[in-house]
């Protein structure tokens, strides 16, 4: 009897997803992800959490791309972080996707197809162009009610989107940041514990949730990014 060795024949196997828990590192998790997900890319609007993600990215080896979606109405702080990022991070590289779209002043009567205009489609575009396998996320279950039952890995139609800080706090986050010096968001320490775009932020009061300065006064709580199946 002979056994007939071919290594064309072979199917790759796949190693079954470990069962992440609380206690699992944020650096573990992203290097399980770089081999998992070779075309692995990563989305930023250079938050606490993004930027926090985007320097345990590099330690774990991550030299992919970074996406910032300008809407045409962020705070000048914000792009004056991006670029700090940037020079920061010579081995990431940041893309900016541009909305491309004239100053309607649409958020102030209609929120949601401002921001699937400005933000969600420009993003769309992009992925249905180079269709990533996964997505790195900062997201985390204390931003918002609404994020309270994220996992670290989401397993989504399109493609998986990973979040390796789903179980960190603030604190945690905080604490990071200064340890490793990294450059935040002058506006951060403002008080604008989530920053987007300049007409729909103000600072956080005492008392309220991380995200609860985006779109205040209206039931809205997300741009629509993580809501839809496109993404």
């Amino acid at each position: 009897m002979s056994i007939i060795n071919d290594r064309k024949t072979r199917k790759k196997i796949t190693p079954p997803k470990p069962e992440w828990q609380e206690e699992s590192s944020p650096g573990d998790v992203i290097r399980w992800a770089i081999a998992q997900y070779p075309t692995l890319t990563m989305t930023s609007g250079f938050n606490l959490n993004g930027i926090v993600l985007i320097d345990l990215a590099v330690k774990a080896g991550y030299k992919g791309n970074v996406l910032f979606i300008d809407t045409g109405y962020h705070f000048k702080e914000t792009l004056d972080t991006r670029d700090t990022l940037i020079a920061r991070y010579p081995e990431l590289n940041f893309i900016t996707l541009n909305a491309n779209r004239p100053d309607d002043r649409m958020y102030a009567h209609d929120a949601d197809r401002c921001c699937a205009l400005r933000k969600v489609a420009p993003l769309q575009t992009y992925l249905n162009e180079h269709n990533p396998a996964a997505l790195l996320s900062a997201r985390s279950r204390k931003q918002s009610e609404s994020r309270t039952t994220l996992t670290i890995v989401e397993k989504h139609p399109q493609r998986d989107r990973i979040n390796p800080l789903v179980y960190w706090t603030r604190e945690q986050l905080e604490s990071y940041a200064q340890v490793h010096a990294l450059p935040l968001n002058p506006l951060y320490w403002d008080g604008f514990l989530s920053i987007g775009c300049g007409p729909c932020t103000r600072a956080v009061r005492p008392g309220e949730d991380e995200r609860a300065g985006r779109w205040a006064g209206k039931s809205k709580t997300e741009c629509g990014l993580w809501l839809t199946q496109a993404i």
